[in-house]
């Protein structure tokens, strides 16, 4: 009898052992699940990684100031003349949205010199220019955005950040300084052209003029 009961006892710790067993891995194969689903995927929009110049250059105008990456945030350093970085990648000739933030630090001109391609020619969004207060493109039909259609003048904050959209299609390019429409260009038959200074940017690049310079939250999209 007491040779039974101890088969009979074995028995039952062997079938809860086991059930125990498939219940935690139940439980473990669910949890990996969550794990899994909860993990967020890398923001391909993103051209800055917040950390380093990854996929960027430090662009070799000559007599720039010095770069570096500082608080999540590029620091284009005064220098005499441009200072600025080159992105490296591959990078669309049209249909495609630029959004980033920019300051100027010190300094009194352009804080924000983006130069970008529009189909397979070149210009520059200049913000802050010719002294501080000029918006524009540089250049059309060999005019300066300081000179043609584009011209705007605005007022810039030092230390102050400046949400910038930029939209390029095929035959237009338009672009927005804190929601506000500031160019609004249709190509036609004008010709686009980007200054000597700003000529190692291309195929796109930021850079500033005289000044000091941060930039954060640098984004491509497709459209």
């Amino acid at each position: 009898m007491a040779d039974g009961m101890v088969v009979k006892n074995s028995f039952l710790l062997l079938v809860l052992s086991v059930s125990l067993l498939h219940g935690c891995h139940g439980r473990k194969g669910e949890s990996s699940e969550i794990r899994k689903d909860t993990v967020s995927e890398p923001d391909s929009t993103l051209l800055f990684n917040g950390v380093d110049l990854d996929r960027w250059e430090i662009t070799n105008f000559g007599p720039q100031g010095p770069v570096c990456v500082s608080g999540g945030s590029i620091i284009l350093g005064m220098g005499e003349g441009c200072t600025g970085i080159t992105w490296k990648r591959d990078f669309p000739e049209t249909d495609y949205r630029v959004t980033l933030e920019a300051k100027r630090v010190s300094g009194n001109d352009f804080f924000c010199g983006i130069t970008f391609p529009v189909g397979k020619e070149f210009c520059s969004l200049i913000i802050g220019g010719w002294g501080g207060p000029v918006v524009g493109l540089s250049s059309i039909n060999r005019k300066d955005a300081s000179g043609n259609e584009t011209t705007t003048l605005m007022q810039f904050e030092k230390d102050k950040w400046y949400r910038i959209c930029l939209t390029v299609k095929p035959d237009s390019v338009r672009a927005y300084i804190d929601d506000v429409l500031v160019v609004d260009f249709v190509k036609g038959e004008k010709r686009l052209s980007v200054r000597p200074e700003v000529e190692l940017s291309k195929p796109f690049g930021i850079a500033s003029w005289y000044t000091t310079a941060a930039l954060r939250n640098i984004r491509l999209e497709k459209i």
